[in-house]
């Protein structure tokens, strides 16, 4: 199945994480792929105390995109997909988080009909999670579960910087 986190609003890859979490409690192997990602986070450390349970890996430029992605936005991208790709048909995870996937798509680093072919192709033995702003119809459709994250209000409308252990 099919779960997808977006919406404007906090806590789409603590949902994700929430759910690797659970899966490795119930004896799951869990991939987590973070698109767009690069500065560190608490959340990796804890991952870190459960051994290879949970399996990270990061694909960010370390660019922040406001409109245009740059050349390596995109060569991170697809060097994300291909992982996702090459997991699926392994068959060595019970659970694939794409973090950012959503947000991936709709800056178009990442072409949507392959990953509508690996949602489709996708053993039934894996659940797939996509997180991030913007998710379309085409993966509302697609999915089992969406949940949308309305940010009602948050402390950096207020300039409070981002906490260490809060939201990083």
């Amino acid at each position: 199945m099919l779960q997808v986190y977006t919406g404007n609003g906090k806590g789409k890859t603590t949902a994700a994480l929430g759910l690797a979490l659970r899966a490795a409690g119930a004896g799951f192997r869990v991939l987590f792929v973070q698109m767009m990602k690069h500065t560190p986070t608490s959340e990796l450390e804890s991952i870190k105390l459960l051994g290879n349970m949970i399996v990270v890996r990061r694909y960010g430029s370390g660019n922040f995109i406001v409109d245009t992605p740059a050349k390596e936005d995109y060569e991170c991208a697809a060097q994300a997909f291909e992982d996702i790709r090459e997991a699926a048909a392994a068959g060595q995870f019970n659970m694939i988080v794409a973090d950012e996937m959503c947000t991936a798509l709709y800056y178009k680093l990442i072409d949507r009909e392959s990953v509508l072919n690996l949602i489709k192709n996708c053993p039934a033995s894996i659940e797939l999670v996509f997180t991030g702003r913007y998710a379309d119809e085409e993966l509302i459709n697609a999915a089992g579960v969406v949940t949308e994250m309305r940010e009602v209000k948050h402390c950096y409308r207020d300039n409070i910087p981002a906490r260490r252990g809060i939201e990083f």
